[in-house]
């Protein structure tokens, strides 16, 4: 079952899924096969490995993904997808919700 999508993902799948129709969005795309790793929103390239993008919520309230062992575990999450050959794009719900994160993909996409 998959979780209930914030603000900020469903931005951000409705802005790749209008800007760029021919691939596919998911959310919660696990994309290691023997790991529960998931990226928040993955971009999907034809072949290979595509964008994984995280959004990196808590960073103002001292949430877990701002803490120690949290975040070595993100740590070793990113490299990993790194590894595999995915980039990885992170972004705050602010960055996407006030543009920074577009004009970030509109760049580099």
């Amino acid at each position: 079952m998959k979780r209930k999508l914030s603000e900020a993902q469903m931005w951000l799948v409705d802005y790749l899924r209008e800007r760029h129709p021919h691939y596919k969005v998911e959310t919660e795309y696990r994309f290691h096969p023997e790991r529960k790793w998931r990226f928040d929103v993955a971009f999907l390239f034809i072949q290979g490995p595509g964008i994984g993008f995280e959004i990196e919520g808590g960073l103002y309230v001292k949430g877990a993904h701002v803490r120690g062992q949290h975040y070595e575990s993100d740590m070793e999450k990113y490299n990993t997808a790194a590894a595999m050959g995915w980039k990885v794009w992170r972004f705050t719900p602010k960055q996407i919700l006030n543009g920074t994160a577009k004009a970030f993909i509109e760049r580099y996409l």
